[in-house]
């Protein structure tokens, strides 16, 4: 076992990738517990959502590295001094300590973040001074630099970058470029900009849900002008309240159709406050709330018609994001038809809240009986069929221990298995036919498999039961 990471003390005492028999002898106080990447990343996380606050472009840099994008942000802090004061003492009181570094670019801010050890006059002479390891490269390009003679990124570029281009490869290059700022680079952030933001920050952080309530009614308020403005509505409306201590807590809700009635967002809100299993503690307060709106939708005007039939479609939309809201989005669902010849694939069935493109279902030719069941069995059951011959027509059958004569059928009715995707089961031919028994009982069964080609003794199945 090796020490892979460690605070100050075990860092200034070079214990890092020592044994850790070595390294109790050099440390003999060392408290060393088993690495837990899942955990750290989880932490990582975690001061990621953090850093929200301070602006909604933070990507994850390596395993234990964050990168803000604070271009434009850092006025709501105060300045960029107190914004890197206020993380600072943020971390400072979760027990954190941290590097920072400010830059032009992601790469010279991560650079300087990781390998800076005194201050220097400007930006450039502190990315200059760095070390060659602050490019990123492996071991064995890292080694042949240093051979060369070649020990800080100012040595680096001071000389040609074709050779250097064409003895390392082109990707050294171009992170030497953005390290000193010579080409501009942008961060990937964890959750895409929203189209619409609104949020309230505090002096002294609000302890009471009611306050934080209250003041997310304003936000859904100011939200529902600024889409009456556009003349759009959102469909998804997530709401963030920041608490002092570090804390993040999540509330979204979910609606059918576009939306920006500021009552009717907050019913939702109300009710999924409810239905939380662990209730909205506030703890030491919140010193910040968020409101987005990730994706606007047109939303024109509606006139209200004389029959009603507007205000009926609203009230089933109304209903269907409210239940969806206290149950669960998976709790409700609407049928959509899918574009497949596998009967049991025809329809899906899709949250009541998701947003659906139409599509048309298929309608029976005048006069000709359903070719589709009303009902499907999922899976198939077994059923047991006398045929007058192997590869034709049911003759009777046997379901459920009771045995039904076929005094009509329809068919075959071939359906193949997708080979393109071999999504059947066993990638068998079905054929299916239509049956009436003697009692007037409409079935669909099929073979499973060609006779005597896919299948020496092909098994019959009953798939669905018409009206």
């Amino acid at each position: 076992m090796r020490i892979t990471g460690g605070d100050a003390a075990a860092t200034s005492a070079a214990l890092l990738g020592l044994t850790l028999a070595d390294a109790r002898a050099r440390m003999p106080e060392l408290i060393a517990v088993p690495q837990d990447p899942v955990a750290d990343h989880r932490l990582l996380e975690w001061l990621a959502d953090g850093c929200d606050r301070y602006t909604p472009m933070v990507a994850i840099a390596g395993e234990d590295g964050l990168t803000l994008d604070i271009t434009g942000c850092a006025a709501t802090a105060g300045g960029e001094g107190a914004l890197v004061a206020d993380v600072e003492a943020r971390m400072a009181r979760a027990g954190l300590s941290l590097r920072h570094a400010l830059a032009r670019t992601p790469e010279a801010a991560q650079a300087l973040a990781r390998f800076q050890t005194a201050p220097a006059a400007d930006e450039a002479s502190a990315v200059r001074r760095l070390p060659i390891a602050a490019l990123g490269a492996d071991a064995e390009t890292v080694l042949a630099l240093r051979r060369a003679g070649l020990n800080t990124l100012g040595d680096l570029a001071s000389r040609p970058l074709a050779p250097l281009a064409a003895r390392f490869g082109e990707e050294l290059v171009a992170v030497l470029r953005r390290l000193l700022g010579a080409s501009d680079s942008r961060i990937v952030p964890r959750r895409p900009t929203p189209a619409l933001l609104v949020e309230r920050r505090f002096a002294e952080p609000i302890a009471l849900v009611e306050q934080a309530l209250a003041t997310l009614d304003e936000l859904v308020g100011e939200a529902g002008e600024a889409l009456l403005a556009r003349h759009m509505g959102g469909r998804r409306f997530a709401a963030r309240l920041y608490r002092s201590d570090g804390a993040v807590r999540d509330l979204a809700v979910e609606v059918s159709v576009p939306l920006r009635d500021p009552k009717a967002v907050m019913r939702l809100f109300s009710t999924r406050i409810e239905a939380l299993a662990d209730p909205l503690d506030p703890g030491f307060g919140f010193d910040l709330i968020r409101l987005v709106v990730p994706v606007l939708e047109p939303l024109a005007p509606s006139q209200l018609q004389l029959e009603g039939g507007a205000v009926a479609a609203g009230e089933v939309a109304a209903l269907i994001d409210r239940l969806s809201t206290r149950m669960g989005r998976a709790r409700f669902c609407r049928l959509r038809a899918h574009d497949t010849h596998i009967p049991e694939q025809a329809v899906l069935a899709l949250p009541a809240v998701e947003v659906v493109e139409p599509v048309a279902w298929a309608v029976p030719e005048t006069g000709e009986p359903p070719a589709r069941p009303l009902h499907l069995f999922d899976p198939p059951q077994r059923i047991e069929v006398v045929a007058e011959v192997p590869d034709g027509p049911p003759h009777r059958f046997r379901w459920r221990r009771t045995l039904h004569e076929v005094a009509r059928f329809d068919g075959p009715e071939r359906i193949a298995a997708q080979w393109w995707t071999r999504a059947d089961n066993a990638g068998l031919t079905r054929d299916y036919y239509r049956v009436e028994d003697a009692r007037g009982r409409r079935f669909w069964i099929f073979r499973h498999g060609l006779y005597g080609q896919e299948k020496i003794n092909p098994g019959w199945y009953l798939h669905g039961l018409f009206a």
